[in-house]
């Protein structure tokens, strides 16, 4: 069974330019969790709780600065499947908001995965 959010906005003050350290910006997260049957029983505490893993993913970008998506993503991968056991984890992280030498960019991502 996979578990997936979605799209989940959180604003981070993450990125490499001054201006993105002191606005801060919005970046999107999509989220995969092979769980096995957990939750299968219709019982929240034998489930992962995707409350509970928005709200870490949360907490994280607020107590912590990346200067890189890729630092970022790994944190938040590392965290869920430290934090929340699934069997398997992949994390993308969008950031919506790229003007690249001003070029019109949808968003730039990195994905990571753990086992």
């Amino acid at each position: 069974m996979k578990l997936e959010l979605r799209g989940l906005h959180v604003f981070g003050y993450h990125g490499v330019e001054e201006e993105e350290k002191r606005l801060g910006q919005l970046f999107l997260f999509d989220l995969e969790l092979e769980v096995g049957e957990r939750g299968a029983d219709d019982r929240l505490e034998h489930a992962i709780d995707y409350t509970q893993v928005a709200s870490a993913i949360r907490e994280l970008s607020n107590e912590h600065r990346f200067d890189l998506l890729e630092a970022l993503a790994t944190a938040v991968a590392d965290l869920v499947y430290e934090q929340f056991a699934p069997e398997s984890v992949k994390v993308r992280v969008r950031k919506p908001q790229v003007k690249p030498a001003g070029m019109t960019v949808e968003f730039s991502a990195v994905t990571v995965e753990r086992p």
